[in-house]
C-alpha cells in the first residue's frame, strides 16, 4: 500500500506527499491529522484502537488520550458530514474509531519534476537520529530546522521550507526523486548522535543532477559547540554553492542548552491540542527563565498565548495583550530574526495596527524571503 493514494467522496488523500484534496483543492490539515486519516482510510470499515491510532500520529511518544479526541474532532470538522449516512469517522465507545466511507485505492501520482529556480537551490532533509534514543528526536529535528533557517537568510540561495522537507522524514528514496519533487538541484542530508555531553554530526551536500558529493564532513564536538557547528555547516554550503562566503546578520544564539532543548521540543507541541499547548507553555516559560536573552521562546510563547485565545477558547483581552508584549520582546532581543518579526506582524494585523504590521512583514521578508 506504500505510495498509494485514497479517494473517498470528493477527497483524495496522498499520505506520501502529505496532502489532502477536496475537489482538487488542497485542504489545510496538520501532520497529526493526516497521519490519523491515513491510518483510518488505509483500513476502511475496521476498528482501530486508540493506542494504535496514537502510535500512528505520535510514534514513540506518550500522549494523553485527549489529544487523540481533539485531532479526531478536527478531522470530522474538516471532512464535513457524509450526509444521510452520518460522519466519515465513527466512534466505537471505549475502543477506538472506524472509517465508515467507501474508499478507492488509487495508484501513485506521477508528478513531473519541478523546474529549477534561477539561483542555486537546496533542500535540507531531516537529519537522522543515530542516538538510538527517541527522546533525542526533537534535538535532531531542531538541528535540521535551524540549518534551514540559517540557509534561508542567504540571499543568493533558494531554500525549501521545513514543512516540505519533513514530509520525507524516515523515507528511503532516491535523491534524484526527492530533488525532482521539490524542484531543487542540491540536497543536504546527514545524521546526529548526542550522548554524554557530546554531539557527533555527519553532513553531506549532494548534487542531485549528477549524484556527486560536493562536500562531506564529520563534526565531533562538545554539546556546547552545537551552534558553532551549525554556523560552520552553513558556511561550507554557501562556499560550495556560491563560491564565496556571504555572512547573514548575526543570530541571537541561546546561552543555555537546556533552554534550547525546551524550545525545540515546544515547537512541535504548540499547535497540536489544548493539552500539548499547555505543555509547550510550561516548557517555554522555563526556557525564558533559564535564558532571558534568548529570543525564540518569547516568540513561541506569544503564539502560545494567542492560539490559546483563538483556537482553544482561552481568555481574550489578557491573551492578546500578553501575546503582543511577548512578540515585541522577542523582536527587541533579536531584531535580525525574521520569525520574530513575522509573528509580531501577524499579531499586529489582528489588532488592526496595519501600518506597523506592514512594516514588520516587510522587514521579515527582507531578512528571510522564504519565511
Amino acid at each position: 500500500m506504500q505510495g498509494s493514494r485514497f479517494a473517498f467522496g470528493p477527497f483524495v488523500l496522498d499520505p506520501r506527499a502529505g496532502t489532502l484534496l477536496r475537489n482538487d483543492v488542497p485542504v489545510a490539515v496538520g501532520y497529526r491529522g493526516l497521519s490519523l486519516l491515513a491510518a483510518l482510510v488505509g483500513r476502511p470499515g475496521e476498528i482501530l484502537g486508540k493506542a494504535e491510532l496514537m502510535d500512528a500520529a505520535w510514534p514513540g511518544t506518550a500522549v494523553e488520550e485527549g489529544n487523540l479526541t481533539v485531532q479526531i474532532a478536527q478531522l470530522r470538522k474538516l471532512l464535513d458530514p457524509v450526509g444521510d449516512n452520518g460522519e466519515w469517522i465513527s466512534t466505537v465507545p471505549r475502543v477506538g474509531y472506524r472509517f465508515t466511507g467507501a474508499v478507492e485505492q488509487l495508484g501513485e501520482a506521477r508528478r513531473k519534476p519541478l523546474p529549477l529556480p534561477d539561483k542555486p537551490s537546496i533542500a535540507v532533509l531531516p537529519f537522522v537520529n543515530f542516538s538510538n534514543d527517541p527522546e533525542q528526536d526533537p534535538f535532531v529535528d531542531g538541528l535540521t530546522e535551524d540549518l534551514i533557517t540559517d540557509l534561508s537568510r542567504i540571499s543568493g540561495l533558494f531554500v525549501i521550507a521545513r514543512n516540505s522537507t519533513f514530509a520525507y522524514k524516515g523515507k528511503a528514496m532516491d535523491v534524484r526523486e526527492i530533488a525532482g519533487d521539490l524542484g531543487v538541484r542540491y540536497l543536504l542530508e546527514g545524521s546526529a548522535r548526542r550522548a554524554a555531553g557530546r554531539v557527533r554530526i555527519n553532513a553531506q551536500l549532494v548534487d542531485a543532477m549528477s549524484g556527486d558529493h560536493l562536500w562531506a564532513e564529520r563534526f565531533d564536538r562538545g554539546l556546547e559547540d552545537i551552534f558553532a557547528v551549525q554556523d560552520e555547516v552553513t558556511a561550507k554550503i554557501v562556499e560550495a554553492l556560491l563560491g564565496r562566503l556571504r555572512a547573514p546578520p548575526p543570530r541571537n544564539r541561546p546561552r543555555n542548552l537546556e533552554a534550547y532543548d525546551l524550545c525545540v521540543r515546544a515547537r512541535k507541541l504548540i499547535d497540536d491540542s489544548p493539552q500539548m499547548a499547555q505543555e509547550a507553555h510550561l516548557m517555554l516559560t522555563r526556557a525564558v527563565s533559564l535564558d532571558p536573552d534568548y529570543a525564540e521562546p518569547y516568540r513561541w510563547l506569544a503564539m502560545n498565548h494567542w492560539m490559546g485565545q483563538v483556537h482553544w477558547g482561552g481568555p481574550t483581552e489578557a491573551a492578546r495583550s500578553v501575546a503582543l508584549e511577548l512578540a515585541r520582546k522577542a523582536v527587541a532581543i533579536d531584531p535580525n530574526d525574521a520569525g520574530c518579526r513575522w509573528i509580531l506582524a501577524y499579531l499586529l494585523a489582528y489588532e488592526r495596527s496595519f501600518t506597523e504590521a506592514d512594516a514588520e512583514f516587510a522587514k521579515a521578508i527582507e531578512l528571510d524571503p522564504k519565511e
